[in-house]
């Protein structure tokens, strides 16, 4: 029987582009497409996919948070991040989350079909170059020096930083998480230890040049 593949992106060209390549596909059909988080979960119940492709910015809610909702709810059910944002900065995040794979939007559309199918039989799936940079890290992570940057931002702060930069106002960022304001002002100003970044206004300006820069 053909594997049940559910897309969730907030572009709806880019899931009906996807859909169409997968159902092209012999062993692979599409189950059902998403935009947001809570119409995800949704339809995970009632369609019940065997893999989930999941991008990392959706219109409500992020794709990481996804992944481990979906691991909660059945942990059978295998997760593909399929993204724009940096395979340096997600792909570890991604896997660590729960996720079997990690693949960069940018990479061939026929390498989207051979990350479906290495994740349906539970395989992890990387590019090459992803995977080696990946090993090299944690072969070397007891002596390398502590990261800096945007990489040493914990997943939380990632989204809140993520958000930042798409103009996202403390309040509402706040309200994306049900969180406090006073969480996520805590979160921006670990933020911006971390990034070396004196003010609020900082903190915004390179948050919005991040955001241009990787989408």
């Amino acid at each position: 029987m053909a594997a049940r593949v559910m897309i969730v992106d907030d572009h709806p060209a880019i899931r009906e582009g996807l859909a169409v390549r997968i159902s092209a596909q012999p062993d692979l059909e599409v189950c059902g497409q998403a935009a947001d988080a809570a119409e995800a979960m949704n339809l995970v119940k009632s369609a019940r996919p065997d893999v989930v492709v999941v991008d990392i910015q959706l219109k409500t809610g992020n794709g990481l948070d996804l992944i481990q909702r979906i691991r909660a709810y059945d942990d059978s059910i295998r997760t593909l991040v399929w993204s724009m944002y940096p395979d340096a900065l997600y792909a570890e995040r991604a896997l660590r989350v729960g996720a079997l794979g990690y693949i960069n939007k940018q990479n061939m559309t026929h390498d989207i079909v051979d990350a479906i199918r290495a994740v349906r039989d539970g395989k992890v799936f990387l590019v090459e170059e992803t995977a080696a940079k990946l090993l090299g890290r944690v072969v070397g992570r007891g002596s390398r020096q502590k990261e800096s940057g945007v990489e040493s931002l914990s997943d939380r702060e990632l989204e809140v930083f993520r958000l930042v930069g798409l103009g996202l106002s403390t309040s509402q960022i706040a309200q994306r998480f049900h969180r406090s304001r006073h969480t996520v002002e805590a979160h921006r100003q670990s933020i911006r230890r971390k990034l070396n970044l004196k003010t609020a206004s900082e903190l915004n300006r390179v948050a919005v040049q991040w955001v241009l820069e990787y989408g």
